[in-house]
């Protein structure tokens, strides 16, 4: 039988030109491009005075995510389109199609504090597909251990609804900090499923428990006292730097590195007084010095270099570049590195030498 469908196709793309048929497509409704993944904002719903979470509806395109997974979002701000990266707070599979992220406005958020204060129902957002390590594994081991802090909470919530949605709750101890009780992202709900499900353990630490009177944050080994079998737990940790730096020299100590599984959502350390050197950027014919402790993403945007960026933290990957000439460092790992035509994280990697950049 006569496939006429490439035909059609043709004849759509004449008709439209100097269009192409995906422009009138996004014309009438912008969830129907094959060409760019876009998402309708459904609701934006406030989860503390600083974090909102926001319910997207995707596009035709989109793929299930898994629980723990995060996603790149654009955002118009004045004309121009901001790319940043959230987890999805919503569990996989949810019967409406909706997803969720959850965003906690700081103090030097330009992009999340947009999110929270100024995102409106009907509104458009770009998307990526969804991404990222931090997940279950498909065989759940028999025993769990989630440590959260602040909007770290947001991957975990995706597994622990994910688990409440098929109706069976593993058994889980879940440590949490905040300032207050009030301050706690999902307080209520994650209070309700611990209520609900018998294996479902919540610890809640508060570092400001009354006004005027601050206490520290607990370490991994503080955990042992309230969970006796942490270091028997496989576990997943979210949260600022010093709780995953902690948490990853208690496993390492531990002779448990495997166990453990983190995500990262500050911007990593950067190294200063460091040498750098020339660096160019070809397509754009501009060249400019730098330090090795500023990155070349930082670098390119100071010299007016389109750079394609997302969380600018080395988890999305948004921000690769081609590596023409020189050598790069790693600033997660310090490590140095580089080949002609690699592809290379702009937002974690700084100049070593004169580096040359496919940009």
């Amino acid at each position: 039988m006569l496939d006429i469908r490439p035909m059609l196709t043709a004849a759509a793309g004449v008709l439209t030109s100097p269009l192409a048929p995906d422009d009138f497509r996004s014309m009438v409704n912008p969830l129907w491009s094959r060409q760019r993944l876009s998402g309708r904002v459904e609701a934006v719903i406030p989860e503390t005075l600083d974090a909102s979470t926001v319910v997207i509806r995707p596009g035709h395109d989109w793929r299930e995510h898994l629980a723990g997974q995060h996603v790149g979002v654009g955002v118009d701000i004045a004309g121009v389109w901001h790319w940043r990266t959230f987890s999805l707070s919503s569990p996989p599979g949810r019967p409406d199609g909706l997803v969720t992220i959850t965003v906690k406005a700081g103090p030097g958020g330009f992009v999340s504090r947009h999110v929270v204060r100024r995102l409106r129902p009907g509104g458009i957002v770009r998307l990526s597909q969804p991404s990222g390590r931090f997940v279950l594994p498909e065989i759940l081991p028999a025993r769990l251990l989630f440590v959260t802090a602040g909007s770290g909470i947001t991957p975990v919530m995706s597994m622990l609804r994910s688990f409440a949605l098929a109706g069976d709750m593993p058994d889980v101890f879940h440590a949490h900090v905040a300032p207050t009780g009030r301050e706690v992202i999902f307080g209520d709900e994650l209070r309700r499923l611990a209520a609900r499900f018998p294996s479902l353990r919540l610890y809640e630490h508060h570092t400001r428990p009354v006004p005027g009177r601050r206490t520290r944050r607990p370490t991994v080994a503080d955990l042992s006292a309230a969970c006796t079998d942490v270091a028997d737990r496989m576990a997943w940790v979210c949260g600022p730097r010093g709780l995953l730096d902690g948490a990853e020299a208690y496993w390492r100590a531990a002779g448990l590195p495997d166990r453990l599984r983190t995500e990262r959502f500050q911007s990593v350390r950067r190294p200063s007084g460091a040498p750098g050197g020339r660096v160019r950027f070809v397509r754009s014919d501009r060249e400019v010095a730098a330090d090795e402790g500023t990155s070349l993403l930082a670098v390119g945007e100071e010299a007016d270099v389109v750079m394609p960026s997302g969380c600018r933290m080395g988890v999305c990957r948004t921000c690769l570049a081609r590596l023409a000439d020189g050598r790069v460092r790693d600033l997660h790992t310090g490590e140095e590195h580089g080949d002609p035509g690699d592809l290379i994280q702009t937002c974690v990697s700084t100049a070593v030498g004169d580096v040359d950049l496919d940009l």
